[in-house]
Order: C-alpha cells, then sequence, then structure tokens
C-alpha cells in the first residue's frame, strides 16, 4: 500500500473526531516560589524558582475529557546534606488552575517516582498528572498553583511568590456533550480507588480483602516532644470463620537509620478503630527488629497483625487508629487527627465479638501492650543519643524531618 493510501483513514478519522483529534502541546513557564518545610525541622522557608512544563490538547470540545500533564523541568533545589533519599520514595501533588471559558481547581498527581537521591544531589520529581472536564465553549488557560512534595511521610508546600503566566490554552469548540474521545485509563493515576465491601464482590466466596493505602495524619507524644507526621497505611484482611486476620501495612515508609539500633529494641503496635455498623477497636502488632540496624541503613516497619472477631451484622468499616511505639526503654503514642477509612466489610455478628467498645485483640501478636492514653510510659532513656536521633521508629518517619526540604543550590543545612 502507498503512503498516500495509507493515510486516507488517519485523515478521515481526524475528521471523524473534528477538533478533538488535534495533538497535545506543551509550553514552559517559570516563577519564584516559597517551600515551607515541615514545622518539625524548624527551618525557614526557602525561596527558588520553579520551572514547569504544562502538555494539553491544543483544540477540544464541550464534553471532552482531557489528560494534562505537569512535567518538572527544573527544580531549583537540592537534597540536603543529611540523609540520603532512596528511589521511589518521593511524590508530589498539586493544583493546576483552569480559566477563562470555565474555571477550575485540575487536582495533580505524580507516582511516587525518583531516583535515588544522594546527599546534596538535584530533585527529580515526577511528571503529574489530571483530567479536566469541558463544559463551556472559549479558550480555557492552564496555569500552575501550589504543589507539595510528600517523601518519608512527610510534606514540603511550595506556593508561587509572584502571579504566574498562564502554561497553556485549549480552544473548546461546541460541542453535543458527550466525549469524543476515551477518558484517560483510570489504572494510569496512583489515587487508590476506594477499596470493595465483601457484599459488593464475593458473592458468598470472597476470603481475601484489599484495603485501599490511605494517608494519616498523626499527632505523637514522643521522648523528644511533640511532633506531627504523616502516614501511608493500608489494612488488609483474610476471612477465617466467623473472623478476619487483619495485616495493616505501613507504605513506602522506609528510611535509614541515623545511628546504631540493637535488635529486639523497637516493637510496634495499632488499635484498628471499628466504625459502620460495628465498634470498638482491634489490636494489631509487629514483631521486634530481628537484628541489629547499623547506622545508615534502611528501616524497614513490619507488617502488624491481629485478628479481627466482628461484634455486629452489617458494613463495619476499620480505620487506622492510636500506633503506639515500644523503643529503648520508653514509649511514643500517636494519634490519628482525623478517620481514614481503608477498608469496609460485610460482616457477621460473632459472639464475644467488638461491638460496643474495648478491643477485639488478635491471636498473632506476642503480648505486647497496648496505646494507654497518649502519655509516655517512661522516659528513663530519653538522653539516649540513638533515640534522640531516631525520633519516631515505626513509619511516621520524622528522622528530624529534613529528608524532604527543597533548598537553593549552595544552600545547607548542618
Amino acid at each position: 500500500m502507498s503512503k498516500r493510501r495509507r493515510a486516507i483513514p488517519v485523515v478521515a478519522a481526524a475528521l471523524l473526531l473534528g477538533v478533538a483529534a488535534s495533538p497535545a502541546r506543551a509550553a514552559e513557564v517559570s516563577y519564584a516560589t516559597e517551600c515551607v518545610p515541615p514545622s518539625i525541622s524548624g527551618l525557614p522557608p526557602v525561596h527558588g524558582t520553579t520551572k514547569v512544563e504544562i502538555t494539553a490538547p491544543e483544540t477540544a470540545k464541550v464534553g471532552d475529557e482531557v489528560e494534562v500533564v505537569w512535567k518538572f523541568v527544573q527544580a531549583a533545589s537540592k537534597n540536603p546534606d543529611l540523609i540520603d533519599l532512596p528511589a521511589d520514595s518521593v511524590q508530589p501533588s498539586g493544583t493546576l488552575k483552569a480559566a477563562g471559558a470555565q474555571t477550575a481547581d485540575i487536582a495533580m498527581q505524580g507516582p511516587r517516582e525518583n531516583p535515588a537521591t544522594p546527599k546534596g544531589g538535584d530533585m527529580v520529581l515526577s511528571d503529574m498528572k489530571g483530567t479536566l472536564k469541558l463544559t463551556a465553549p472559549g479558550e480555557v488557560t492552564l496555569t500552575p498553583d501550589a504543589y507539595a512534595i510528600n517523601a518519608m511521610s512527610t510534606d514540603t508546600k511550595c506556593t508561587p511568590e509572584e502571579a504566574v503566566g498562564s502554561a497553556a490554552t485549549i480552544k473548546v469548540a461546541e460541542g453535543d456533550g458527550s466525549p469524543s474521545t476515551p477518558a484517560p485509563d483510570p489504572t494510569d493515576s496512583q489515587t487508590p480507588s476506594p477499596s470493595p465491601t465483601a457484599s459488593e464482590t464475593d458473592g458468598g466466596g470472597q476470603t481475601d480483602f484489599t484495603g485501599k493505602e490511605v494517608q494519616v495524619p498523626y499527632a505523637c507524644k514522643t521522648p523528644i516532644g511533640d511532633k506531627n507526621a504523616t502516614s501511608p497505611v493500608q489494612i488488609d484482611a483474610k476471612k477465617n470463620g466467623g473472623s478476619f486476620d487483619l495485616t495493616v501495612q505501613f507504605k513506602k515508609s522506609v528510611m535509614d537509620s541515623p545511628a546504631d539500633i540493637p535488635k529486639d529494641s523497637v516493637k510496634p503496635s495499632m488499635e484498628v478503630a471499628l466504625g459502620g455498623a460495628d465498634k470498638g477497636t482491634v489490636h494489631v502488632e509487629g514483631p521486634t527488629n530481628a537484628e541489629d540496624i547499623k547506622a545508615g541503613e534502611p528501616i524497614e516497619i513490619p507488617d502488624l497483625k491481629g485478628t479481627y472477631k466482628p461484634g455486629a451484622s452489617g458494613e463495619s468499616t476499620l480505620s487506622p487508629g492510636v500506633l503506639t511505639i515500644e523503643a529503648l526503654g520508653t514509649t511514643t503514642t500517636c494519634t490519628p487527627e482525623k478517620t481514614e477509612v481503608s477498608l469496609t466489610l460485610d460482616t457477621t455478628e460473632q459472639e464475644g465479638g467488638a461491638s460496643g467498645g474495648g478491643s477485639s485483640t488478635g491471636g498473632s501478636g506476642t503480648g505486647g501492650s497496648s496505646a494507654s492514653g497518649g502519655g509516655l510510659a517512661d522516659t528513663g532513656a530519653e538522653s539516649d543519643g540513638s533515640l534522640k536521633a531516631l525520633g519516631l521508629v515505626a513509619g511516621t518517619a520524622v528522622l528530624l524531618g529534613a529528608a524532604i526540604f527543597t533548598f537553593l543550590p549552595g544552600r545547607r543545612t548542618r
């Protein structure tokens, strides 16, 4: 077939799709930015220049849902000389402003993908994506706005310090309100889909239930003072008779230890909060660290396990609750500042189940104590240097909060 003949169906398809067949066009914009490190660091805001490239269709029509891409061209920042950032530990999110024919805040998010970044190395952020449903004819401009950098379970928040120019424009034609191109594959998004209920998916036979990853903001009482940190947590369940074996995972909460930690010195536990039809809590706990952890080695958060015996029939929700860390003779207690449901189960009341208050303790642990009111059980080892450096050990990832700050080139902190 000749090149001309091959071109005919391509042209015909473009005519059928009309303006929606317009290719995406990229445009770059730069602006002065203020980035505020987590409050735990005690460091002042830093100032730099953000350069981003926005890619969007040049033309479309009313009813289309278009994908836009935010690419960080220049981060104008470096990883401070404190800690190496492991690969795939940094995730950006932000807001893209739509104005003109329609106004909207477009939520943007990138995958947790980055190369391993040494101390003092350039920060590399993944491309962020979002979608916009076009509702009115005319020109729609797209302008970058505030964004956040999440790494090691803490956020650095960056906002423009000047009026930002639009980075892309979409010319929107009249349409019939129905999309002429398919919406982006939802599997490309890093936002987890809501967890299914057992009644929706099991047909009476499902035994494994996967929760969604939720970002849990913790307020913690620690031997080195009050701390705040956000941790990604996921609750999974496996049906076991009338009960459920639970597994609580701290997702991507891996960090390097700033000091030597002896084996059997760190033990995490949690009270999973019940809601919906059921009430009360379920105690889950993880093992102590089986081996010594040397300074500079990664700290991996163990899975917390326990058994949930339902105390009510219906749809019951499970949310990460109070987290307790026992380490080197001290206790750190972290309380969620809001409830984030990770898993919903279709439950049947069991005799002696959880409903009505109190805990349903699991049989998979080793008898570690549960959370007790939020105070410090013992501060006798508060002066221990390794404990002070470690801060929150299991998953709240304080580590002085300094691993994710963005700094201007040449600017360092000790």
